[in-house]
């Protein structure tokens, strides 16, 4: 097997703002895996919040390159198996495990949802996310974009009269991140309001470790409450469980598909809405996520549309929010 690694700035089409950053690009890593004539791609995108870099992630395949060439490729899960013992970062091998999954589908001639036993009779509409801005960018921002689902990321002084003000623009449905910037009584006073003004549910509305806080919103709030920097890994799928409403699994954070399949099970057992979200990724990363769908409660694959340019070809997002799935096997990428 074969390794390749490219870096990229993923340029974006507005700066993206959430509660505690923003940004104008996106630095994001590319993992190629050929074997027998076909090659396989895998992303992850770079994290201030989490340290994580395209620099650092290249540095920790690099180091293992040789072992990675050197071994026999059976099933992504055994890949999967020998990245987590060599102690990489789940950024790093989510990349490879996307690029693993991706070569295996390629090598079968069947896309990961068939090989998995789904079919995509039905599915969820991926939303659309508005950053933070002032209320006349955001508005922009959903007419340059018109779309049956929008995600608003909120966590300024103003939330509620934002949300106001972009009702009044569009009939859509609403779910409304916060990324960590509320406390427990915000949460439990601004969700009767929002939910007047037709939002869906709440994501991540407390810090990550807020656990205390999230027992009394989960007790008071009319609103469901999806986590997301709270569910990181599979072992914080229980915690979620019985603290929040839903999950929201991210590929780059939990290190790939082959342990978000597990988590979308456990989630699923424990009775909890289970949604997939991104990091900006390119159409390679967005491809992976979608062959999820039909599992999923929700989804959020818009990556790839709040690019400038985009560095691969795969599954399509149609202007009315429809899904086209190429016929290539995997997740069906190419690079262009």
């Amino acid at each position: 097997m074969q390794i390749q690694l490219k870096a990229y700035n993923l340029k974006l089409k507005h700066t993206f703002t959430i509660s505690r950053e923003s940004h104008d690009i996106q630095p994001s890593l590319i993992a190629c895996l050929t074997l027998n004539g076909k090659t396989g791609y895998g992303e992850a995108t770079s994290n201030p919040y989490y340290n994580i870099t395209v620099e650092s992630m290249m540095a920790e395949i690099n180091a293992i390159s040789a072992e990675i060439e050197n071994f026999n490729f059976t099933t992504p899960e055994a890949f999967h198996a020998f990245l987590v013992e060599k102690g990489l970062t789940n950024f790093a091998i989510c990349a490879l495990d996307l690029a693993a999954h991706d070569l295996y589908g390629k090598l079968k001639g069947k896309s990961l949802y068939d090989i998995w036993g789904t079919t995509l009779e039905t599915y969820p509409t991926t939303n659309y996310t508005i950053g933070i801005a002032s209320i006349d960018k955001m508005v922009a921002k959903m007419k340059e974009m018109p779309w049956p689902i929008y995600k608003i990321k909120l966590g300024t002084n103003d939330d509620v009269n934002i949300v106001k003000a972009l009702r009044e623009e569009s009939d859509a449905i609403f779910r409304i991140d916060a990324n960590c910037a509320w406390t427990a009584d915000e949460t439990i006073k601004n969700a009767p309001l929002l939910k007047e003004l037709g939002v869906e549910f709440l994501e991540q509305p407390l810090k990550a470790d807020d656990w205390e806080g999230m027992k009394k919103v989960m007790k008071h709030c009319v609103l469901p409450v999806i986590a997301d920097e709270s569910c990181i890994v599979e072992n914080d799928v229980e915690a979620c469980g019985t603290h929040f409403s839903g999950i929201n699994i991210k590929l780059t954070k939990c290190g790939g598909l082959t342990p978000a399949l597990r988590m979308i099970k456990k989630g699923k057992a424990m009775g909890v809405k289970v949604m997939v979200g991104c990091m900006t990724e390119s159409t390679v990363g967005i491809s992976a996520i979608a062959q999820l769908i039909p599992q999923l409660d929700y989804v959020d694959m818009d990556g790839a549309l709040l690019l400038k340019e985009d560095i691969a070809n795969g599954v399509i997002i149609k202007e009315d929010a429809s899904v086209t799935f190429p016929t290539l096997g995997g997740s069906g990428v190419t690079l262009k």
